[in-house]
């Protein structure tokens, strides 16, 4: 019995030591570099800025890039302290996306920008790392219209120098990094956005491929999956705790058809009211980090309420935010 539990120790404090090496090698080889391998195709991409698409990026950006990437005091996406970032993921800042061609992207091409959109690798091999949305679904004209705007003469995205030292990120970061996720893959033919005739697949679309509205309205931004949305853990069932700009936990809604614990007895008049301008049904407005959609058209919001309807039932009563004050 001696020897047995002496074998046994001596396991534990072997794997226990395995365990330590390898989150000293994570730690200090940080978040990963990926081979830059675009295809020519994507090298010599120029995109035509004409003024649909510049229009189309700013709404979609207004969407997106906006909440993370504005500076109150620059009133431009010169990059923010996220202060809701997940404390797991430790204090990090959002970058400069203005046209400034040291301190932003002012000097990245076209096909650069698209790549990186794609699948969060720099020119340089470097990764964005997971809070950094990617975008493998999204249709290429979106795309091409994020570029646009990205191009355009927006006094958001006037040039400006300012920059945060580099992020430091903690170990949870860089295990997510190096075991959890990996870059996406490009996609394997053009993407389209579909026709507003078939309000389900639009919706499908708006949700899932353009708004990642599942992201937050799942279980677990670890657990969810970019490239088959609704394999994430809690597909729109809610309760992924986030946090408001003051450090509070928010609980994300179960945005299901379940009667009891979802959105099942909401008309489609108060789902495009939450959506667009934050009114809960329930009474009192939605919370951040959920803010008003109002550049989402009143079709494109109807036909998410359609394409929830198909979404499989979850019962999962989530716990409203209630503020202090």
């Amino acid at each position: 019995m001696k020897r047995l539990f002496k074998i046994l120790t001596f396991s534990l404090l072997g794997i226990a030591l395995l365990a330590a090496l390898a989150a000293s090698f994570i730690y200090v080889k940080g978040i990963p570099n990926y081979e830059y391998k675009p295809g020519p195709d994507i090298l010599n991409l120029k995109v035509a800025p004409d003024s649909n698409r510049v229009a189309r990026g700013a709404k979609i950006a207004s969407l997106l890039c906006n909440e993370c990437h504005k500076d109150s005091k620059t009133q431009r996406l010169t990059g923010e302290v996220m202060l809701d970032m997940p404390p797991e993921f430790g204090k990090v800042h959002s970058l400069n996306i203005t046209n400034d061609s040291v301190h932003g992207i002012g000097a990245w091409t076209d096909g650069e920008l698209y790549y990186f959109l794609r699948t969060g690798i720099r020119k340089n091999g470097s990764w964005a790392p997971p809070f950094m949305p990617k975008f493998p679904l999204m249709a290429d004209e979106d795309l091409y219209s994020i570029i646009a705007w990205l191009r355009s003469d927006d006094p958001l995205l006037a040039a400006s120098p300012k920059e945060y030292p580099p992020n430091k990120y903690n170990l949870f970061s860089k295990f997510l990094c190096n075991v959890v996720f990996a870059p996406p893959p490009l996609p394997e033919s053009p993407i389209t956005i579909p026709d507003s005739t078939d309000r389900i697949a639009l919706g499908r679309y708006v949700a899932d491929a353009l708004c990642a509205c599942y992201a937050c309205h799942s279980a677990d931004f670890a657990k969810m999956d970019i490239l088959q949305p609704d394999k994430s853990l809690g597909f729109y069932g809610g309760g992924n705790p986030m946090l408001n700009l003051e450090g509070e936990v928010v609980h994300s809604a179960n945005l299901t058809m379940d009667k009891e614990t979802g959105i099942a007895n909401f008309t489609s008049e108060q789902f495009l009211e939450a959506v667009k301008y934050g009114k809960n049904p329930r009474g009192g407005p939605l919370y951040y980090p959920m803010f008003p959609h109002t550049a989402l058209t009143d079709g494109e919001v109807n036909a998410i309420w359609a394409y929830l309807q198909t979404v499989p039932t979850i019962k999962n009563a989530v716990e409203r935010y209630k503020p202090k004050n």
